[in-house]
């Protein structure tokens, strides 16, 4: 099993639009093949020290049957059609695929 944490970065006044359009997707995304979560999550402040807030930060904390299975994700037509939809909502994003230790 693979975990993916795609940090994707929301262009100002924008969050609550990708957030809508996202959420839409989840349900499809969760009936994948391989697709064991796929959650998407904001900040919110614990008070702790060493915490960082963002709140245009939306983090998908996702986890996969194996690489090929994010791949094949990746590549699905509602994954094509998301991409599409945000494009002009995202400033950027990051991604980590880790694997346990």
């Amino acid at each position: 099993m693979i975990s993916v944490i795609a940090s994707i970065r929301v262009k100002p006044g924008c969050r609550e639009e990708f957030l809508s359009v996202l959420k839409a997707n989840v349900p499809t995304v969760r009936a994948e093949s391989g697709c064991f979560d796929y959650l998407p999550t904001v900040d919110i402040d614990a008070g702790l020290a060493a915490q960082e807030l963002d709140g245009a930060l939306v983090t998908l904390i996702e986890r996969w049957e194996s690489v090929a299975a994010l791949q094949a994700h990746l590549a699905t037509p509602h994954m094509l059609a998301y991409r599409e939809r945000v494009k002009e909502l995202v400033a950027g994003v990051s991604l980590k695929v880790l694997q346990e230790a």
